[in-house]
């Protein structure tokens, strides 16, 4: 298990969330093995949302990044990033948003996401107005049912919309599949494989209309192993959540050698009963999407359970309350690691039990300057 040493506390107030600096760098360098080529990499900015960390991943030599929103976009283009998918349909305002990006980072390719035609043309009009234009990437649900085209067909159809309008270029595909959580590896690997072959049969067709497919997005952390496993030109992988880890993917994902890099940091601030310590780590610090008395893990206390998760306090009973007083620190391994980032302004960088800097959580904001 990894020893998260502090050496002093005293200076970082809580709850903060901690960057095990040492960590998160081996968490990275794990995903370039998986990968087995570093150009294959395609990492999602979503977990982290950290110009400092998009950084070091240039410097290693990635130079393709993917994101979630226009302002993770502008924070990786502000970080040196010239490749940038942005994993999103543009609709409304974003239309517009989508055209200033591509004014602002000229020398940035901008890829995003579309599913229908009515905005995908509206992205269109927006950009030969303005002169310029946007590589466009079909988004295929592969069984997901959140986005995308389930019809290799019409998926088709919609790729060869994009070649014939001005103002987009061919991107490729969007391959997703956000439902393969199977703790199983052979179930993974079986289900992963059904969602390969949906996008190829898409490839195919499009290929059969003379269509070059310059890239496929495939896949996210959990499939991120099988599919670095296919060997295509086109593939790009997009694993996120390796970056930080946390430990429900830890618990999902047996087969994956990474370690949570992103602690929060949080003090007993009450003892109301025998077995209970009160810590200063509620909801607006650590993210509540997970199930109720499964949100966390706490490494020091193994049988601590959560029995009250409100905005600011979180009550957790266990044997070894007595063990500690109002003041003390515990460090909590988030369940869901994404979210909780979004809740912190910045993270505290440990690095060899120091911490060393404070490094701002750029993409938690909705819009920077677009």
């Amino acid at each position: 298990m990894t020893s998260y040493q502090v050496r002093s506390l005293d200076s970082i107030p809580s709850p903060s969330l901690l960057l095990f600096l040492d960590v998160a760098r081996r968490n990275i360098q794990h995903m370039v093995e998986i990968a087995g080529d570093i150009n294959r990499l395609r990492p999602h900015c979503k977990t982290h949302k950290i110009e400092e960390i998009t950084k070091m991943q240039l410097e290693m030599g990635m130079l393709k990044h993917k994101c979630a929103t226009l302002a993770e976009a502008e924070m990786l283009a502000n970080a040196g990033c010239e490749d940038i998918f942005l994993a999103y349909n543009m609709v409304g305002p974003n239309i517009q948003r989508a055209v200033k990006f591509r004014e602002k980072f000229p020398n940035a390719k901008l890829i995003v996401t579309a599913d229908h035609p009515k905005p995908t043309l509206e992205l269109a009009a927006a950009m030969v107005a303005a002169n310029t234009s946007v590589e466009v990437a079909v988004d295929i649900d592969n069984g997901y049912q959140r986005t995308g085209i389930a019809s290799p067909a019409e998926a088709a159809e919609l790729y060869q919309l994009i070649d014939k309008v001005d103002g987009l270029e061919l991107g490729g595909f969007h391959l997703y599949d956000g439902q393969n959580h199977q703790k199983d590896l052979d179930d993974r690997l079986s289900a992963v494989m059904k969602v390969w072959e949906q996008g190829q049969q898409v490839r195919e067709l499009v290929q059969a209309h003379g269509l070059h497919v310059p890239r496929i997005v495939a896949g996210g952390t959990g499939s991120f192993p099988v599919f670095a496993d296919i060997e295509d030109d086109a593939m790009e992988l997009s694993p996120g959540t390796t970056v930080l880890h946390d430990c429900g993917y830890q618990d999902m994902f047996p087969d994956m050698d990474f370690t949570p890099a992103a602690l929060v940091l949080s003090r007993v601030i009450s003892m109301p009963g025998e077995s209970r310590l009160t810590l200063d780590c509620g909801s607006k610090a650590i993210a509540s999407d997970p199930p109720m008395g499964n949100r966390l893990s706490i490494p020091e206390l193994p049988d601590a359970v959560q029995v009250i998760h409100n905005e600011e306090h979180l009550v957790i009973e266990t044997s070894q309350a007595d063990s500690y007083e109002p003041g003390d620190a515990l460090l909590l391994v988030p369940r869901h690691v994404c979210p909780t980032s979004a809740l912190h302004q910045q993270v505290y960088v440990i690095e060899n039990g120091e911490c060393v800097a404070n490094w701002k959580v750029v993409g938690r904001d909705r819009v920077l300057t677009i």
